[in-house]
């Protein structure tokens, strides 16, 4: 059987770069984005719930980071439909020998690449390109009175942003993470 989905491990535990196969001609490309038989053979056995769709328009567009509390915590699976982002993803889980570590990986409609963010992490992007789609599936369904927040400049995350984010005031006044109470517990809830 031919590879389709290849994952590459990161050092936060769980986290995973995914990278699917794609298969091209002179009239484009086709790829599988997604297959729950794939993913959990590569070690991703979670079920999806809800698919959601966003546009940033402009370049320096920062969206995050951001997390749901348990017991309506997700897992997402994320990747950029058009134009290009750098996606990141702080290990907020309280007793884990990362906690608040990062990675980031460029995501882009040229490279396809996905990441999958496990419950106990904050997750948020900044746009590299204009007009960035990113579309993303999540294991539980949105539920404001869950949402939390830490702020994007409080973890040590390069974002490689020339100039200041543009930000939304929830994100612009997120708490920084040294003072965040975190609802994630290493190895109990995440």
């Amino acid at each position: 059987m031919e590879d389709i989905m290849k994952r590459k491990k990161s050092k936060l535990s769980g986290l995973a770069l995914i990278i699917p196969s794609r298969f091209g001609d002179h009239r484009g490309f086709f790829a599988e984005t997604y297959s729950n038989k794939r993913y959990a053979e590569i070690g991703i056995d979670v079920d999806f719930v809800q698919d959601n769709h966003s546009l940033s328009r402009e370049i320096g567009t920062l969206r995050g980071l951001h997390y749901q509390a348990p017991p309506m915590a997700q897992g997402k699976l994320v990747r950029c439909g058009r134009g290009a982002i750098f996606d990141v993803a702080v290990d907020i889980r309280r007793g884990s020998p990362t906690y608040g570590q990062w990675e980031g990986y460029e995501l882009t409609a040229d490279n396809g690449h996905q990441l999958y963010v496990p419950l106990g992490f904050a997750h948020g992007f900044v746009t590299l390109k204009p007009d960035s789609e990113i579309i993303y599936k999540c294991t539980n369904y949105y539920a404001s009175e869950t949402e939390g927040a830490v702020c994007w400049n409080s973890c040590g995350v390069d974002w490689f942003l020339k100039g200041n984010p543009i930000l939304s005031d929830k994100d612009s006044t997120a708490p920084m993470l040294k003072d965040l109470d975190s609802p994630f517990i290493f190895g109990e809830n995440s």
